[in-house]
Formats: C-alpha cells, structure tokens, sequence
C-alpha cells in the first residue's frame, strides 16, 4: 500500500454509495460491481464473478452489521474499495446472523499479497470501532461518510 496510510486513502471520490437500495446480497454484490467497474475501468461482471468465487469460501459478513467483501482480480492497476451504507440491511449470511447495512467492498491486484493484507486489515479495524460504525451509518452525505471512516485512525493517533 505504497503511500496509504488508511482505509480512507482507499477509497476514491466517486467510491461512496450513500442510502444504496438493495433487495438481496446478490443485488448488493451487482451494484458494489458496477461501482468498482466506474472506478476501475473493469468490467462488472469480471469483478462481480470475482467476489462470488471468493463469497463461495465463506461470508465476509463478519457481524455488527458490517461486511468486507474482497476479491484480487485480474488487470486491476492499484487496490481500489468501494464503500457502500444501505437503507435497509440485507441478509448476508453474516458470522452473527445479523443483516448487513455497512459494506466495503475491496479489490486487489492478482500479485498484492502483502498490500491485499493490509487494506483487509486497514478497513477492518474502522468497521469493528463501534464509534467509527456509528458515525458511519450517521452519515448524511460523502464528505460525513469519508470522514467516518477516518474516525479510527484520527482517534488512534490522539490516543498515542
């Protein structure tokens, strides 16, 4: 992740789907695509088979109402993630039971290993911080929504 510092430097202008509409995790997957497909040039269906592929080995549904689906996928330049608050939560299969409401949808290069690691990790801990969720799912619009998901870190560095 040469020159990110955090999950929020990952996340480009158009990447923030605020109140998204969704019937089902499929319609959730298809619209994160179509998203993804904007920012990267890739075609959606590419990256939606991608994130089913890797789906299939498990949810990313990790509880709280929060999901990280992630895929690496082929001809992608750089790590690119695509954050998602719905108006509803969808059932997802989540580790709690819970619907999901707050997702973050990561892409990686084929050979990003280590990086792919890191922005798991980077998006995790912002989603698992109680204050963080909240401000998220608090948001009115993109810039309340970006700075949300840089709460944890503004915060950490305050505490240190």
């Amino acid at each position: 992740m040469t020159g990110v510092t955090g999950f929020a430097d990952l996340v480009g202008v158009d990447s923030i789907l605020l109140n998204l509409e969704a019937a089902s995790k499929d319609d959730l997957l298809a619209a994160l695509a179509v998203a993804a497909a904007g920012a990267t040039g890739l075609a959606a269906t590419t990256i939606l088979e991608r994130v089913r592929e890797r789906e299939a080995l498990g949810s990313t549904g990790f509880g709280q109402g929060a999901a990280i689906p992630h895929a690496r996928v082929p001809g992608l330049a750089a790590v690119t993630v695509v954050v998602a608050r719905l108006t509803a939560g969808v059932h997802y299969g989540a580790i709690d039971g819970e619907p999901v409401d707050v997702v973050a949808l990561l892409l990686s290069p084929d050979g990003a290993g280590a990086d792919h690691l890191k922005a798991l990790a980077s998006i995790s801990r912002v989603l698992r911080d109680p204050t963080a969720l909240a401000a998220i799912r608090a948001a009115t619009s993109v810039p309340a929504l970006r700075s949300a998901i840089g709460l944890q870190r503004v915060t950490r560095k305050k505490a240190a």
